[in-house]
């Protein structure tokens, strides 16, 4: 699933000072509503469709601590989820717990709709993966607890690979190149050895940061863009060599329709979101035959010579500052999220919201590829703004200009430092 930042959300309600709705200056958590009578849980259809049992195994333990609470749930799909809540948050029928999609999760927080946390309250918080991590926190407190999460990882196919003499996955940039070079030799022009969508700025910067460089960098409070930085135009141009040798699809798409395109058989490989070599091999999109049988993830390697740092998405779950049951809603967070929760979420095929269990994955081949790729990772900075150079697809345009040719990386990368800057420290 894919999901947009939210730019602006323009609520009165959601302007509230969460200083004045009883959180303490450390943000550590409230006691508001610890004798509450009633909690209602906001949750994508993923968990009512997938792991409903995680949902009343939670329910259950904190009902056991507070017998008589009646907990209530709401399930929402990804498209409806953020307008019902904008709308709700205006009014004083606030959830007491809500999904968020981890890069939603900022433009809420800019806002002061939702009441800060004890992160020590939260078991194995002191573990988070990185990149959750940093998208429940703002400023400096923490906002929201992470739930589960989902990386990227390379996929190629097996048949293709190996008809150019390829019998093996990669463990090296060098190595990956050499085997696309001979695929892309083998097959000619019209055909993709790497399908990468020019636009698509998840994979751009796993480049970018792969080549120790940033999006944007705080100094003093201040973010500052910062992809005109030699590190930066490094990883830039990295990524501008494997569009103009291994890409000959369209250079002004994005990532949407990657894996109807690899479904077709127009590619030998993609790095992508884990689903979606699966999605490929889906009978409605495969028209290879049994693509099923012919693909295979193996985690990215990186020009630096590490693993690819790749952008994490996945969920958290957040206490709205309206929210009249904070307590009971934080306890059932934990319950949620909690040991047992994640060894639950780790069954049902997703990564964990934290380096303990993500090492246990990396023990199973059916885990090994996503979960080592995950250990290193990257997210969008938590600046105030962020939302605003996201809605103006700022790093898409870039990214655009440089694949198709329009403009020299160094050029692309000045213009787009240039429209960051005038918006990221915006609220």
């Amino acid at each position: 699933m894919k999901r947009k930042l939210v730019a602006a959300i323009g609520i009165a309600g959601m302007m509230v000072s969460i200083a004045a709705c009883g959180s303490d200056d450390k943000g550590g958590g409230s006691d508001k509503g610890a004798d509450a009578k009633e909690l209602t849980v906001w949750l994508t259809v993923d968990a009512q469709n997938n792991w409903p049992e995680l949902v009343k195994a939670a329910d259950d333990a904190v009902v056991k601590k507070h017998p008589g609470l009646k907990i209530k749930h709401e399930y929402y799909g990804w498209p409806d989820k953020n307008a019902k809540l904008d709308a709700v948050l205006a009014t004083d029928k606030a959830p007491d717990v809500v999904e968020m999609g981890n890069t939603e999760m900022l433009g809420y927080m800019v806002k002061g709709a939702f009441a800060p946390l004890d992160a020590a309250k939260f078991d194995n918080s002191s573990a988070w993966l990185d990149g959750l991590k940093a998208s429940v926190t703002y400023e400096g407190k923490t906002y929201g607890v992470p739930y589960y999460a989902g990386g990227r990882v390379a996929n190629w196919r097996k048949d293709v690979f190996a008809a150019a003499g390829v019998k093996s996955t990669p463990k090296t940039y060098q190595e990956l190149t050499a085997d696309l070079d001979k695929v892309q030799k083998k097959k000619g022009d019209k055909f993709s050895a790497w399908y990468q969508p020019s636009r698509d700025w998840y994979a751009a910067m796993s480049f970018v940061y792969d080549a120790g460089g940033s999006i944007a960098k705080e100094e003093g409070g201040q973010w500052k863009a910062n992809l005109s930085s030699p590190e930066s135009l490094k990883g830039l141009g990295a990524y501008k060599a494997v569009l103009d040798k291994y890409m000959h699809g369209d250079k002004t798409k994005d990532e949407a329709d990657r894996p109807i395109v690899y479904g077709q058989g127009k590619s030998g490989m993609i790095f992508a979101a884990a689903w979606e070599g699966a999605t490929a091999a889906d009978p409605k999109n495969d028209k290879v035959g049994k693509l099923a049988d012919k693909i295979e993830n193996f985690v990215m390697p990186g020009p630096s010579g590490k693993n690819m740092p790749v952008f994490l998405g996945g969920s958290d779950l957040a206490v709205p500052v309206k929210s009249k049951a904070q307590a009971l809603a934080a306890e059932w967070i934990n319950a949620f999220t909690g040991p047992s929760g994640q060894k639950g979420l780790m069954a049902k095929g997703n990564l964990p919201n934290n380096k303990t269990d993500l090492a246990t994955l990396k023990n199973d081949p059916k885990t090994a590829v996503p979960a080592t790729a995950a250990e290193s990772n990257w997210f969008v900075p938590m600046a105030p703004g962020w939302g605003q150079v996201e809605k103006a697809q700022v790093l898409q345009t870039m990214l655009q200009s440089i694949g198709t040719g329009k403009k020299s990386v160094e050029a692309a990368a000045k213009e787009a430092d240039a429209a960051i800057d005038k918006v990221i420290n915006t609220k």
